[in-house]
């Protein structure tokens, strides 16, 4: 079903169209500003852009800016995401790549500096940050995000190594155009912004909560309303010291969403001991929430 106008201007796709602004602005500063000038390629769709419009300008003599290649080659996938991922999702990461492509343009290219090492760490930073800074707010840079997505979606499978074998080909494709050098540089910026994506992008960590309370309903009250976990319960627990009897709660929530749990607990019981192991392994059902 399509969109009215009117959604788009609810609180959280106005703020889900700055977000994309601020995602297009960092990846294309990468682009123009360091990996052109290092001639360093990005992961991904982006990387792809790269070495098609570098084969068309060495062996055509055309030049076919790496905007309008990112935008060719997400047409495709758009409708894959239209029809098997999400209408919000593949809506938001289409007005996403847009902006990309259209920023890209706009953005000047500035040669601040040509040693390949400098500009894959800059570039790096500002693609992953930008990544991340994406995820983090339910978007998408496009590209290889449908597959992965899709194939997330039908099989349950991890599908990490999709996109170690689309980075090799980018980074092997540099390595035959620029040198095998460059095939080095690209995987340190690669490198990079994936450390500097984790580092930005929490909400894949996961987080096991103990809170130890005597007002167990109001506490799960308020967690049910702020969260949507599910909570085990152990009833007639015993304090070593104090010998009374307490309610001890088992949920796992997200590192993105610990403002939320410190929320709850703040309104439903400020004086329950809350224990938290961070980045635990889930095995079984977890919700995520949908794109």
């Amino acid at each position: 079903m399509w969109y009215s106008l009117k959604n788009f201007f609810n609180a959280d796709y106005v703020n889900r169209f700055s977000f994309s602004i601020v995602y297009a602005l960092l990846a294309s500063v990468a682009l123009n500003f360091f990996y052109e000038p290092g001639n360093i390629y990005a992961s991904g769709a982006t990387g792809i852009a790269q070495i098609i419009s570098t084969l068309f300008q060495q062996f055509l003599q055309i030049d076919f800016p790496i905007a309008w290649v990112l935008l060719l080659i997400n047409l495709p996938l758009f409708i894959l995401g239209w029809f098997k991922i999400s209408h919000r999702f593949t809506i938001f990461t289409g007005i996403t790549v847009v902006f990309t492509s259209l920023f890209m343009e706009l953005i000047p290219t500035e040669v601040l500096t040509t040693d390949p090492i400098i500009c894959a760490i800059f570039g790096g930073v500002l693609t992953g940050a930008g990544i991340g800074y994406a995820f983090k707010n339910g978007l998408s840079s496009g590209g290889l995000d449908f597959i992965t997505i899709y194939i997330r979606k039908k099989t349950g499978r991890d599908v990490g190594s999709l996109s170690i074998i689309f980075n090799g080909m980018i980074m092997f494709a540099a390595g035959v155009l620029f040198g095998w050098q460059y095939a080095l540089y690209s995987a340190l910026a690669i490198f990079v912004s994936g450390k500097v994506t984790d580092v930005v992008y929490t909400k894949q960590k996961k987080m096991q909560v103990m809170i130890i309370t005597k007002y167990p309903d109001t506490v799960m009250k308020a967690l049910q309303g702020h969260l949507r976990r599910g909570i085990t319960i152990i009833n007639e627990a015993q304090g070593a010291y104090t010998k009374e009897k307490e309610t001890v709660l088992f949920t796992i929530v997200t590192r993105y969403e610990m403002p939320l749990l410190r929320q709850a607990m703040h309104e439903s019981d400020n004086e329950a001991f809350v224990s938290i192991a961070e980045n635990v392994q889930i095995l079984g059902n977890f919700y995520e929430e949908e794109l």
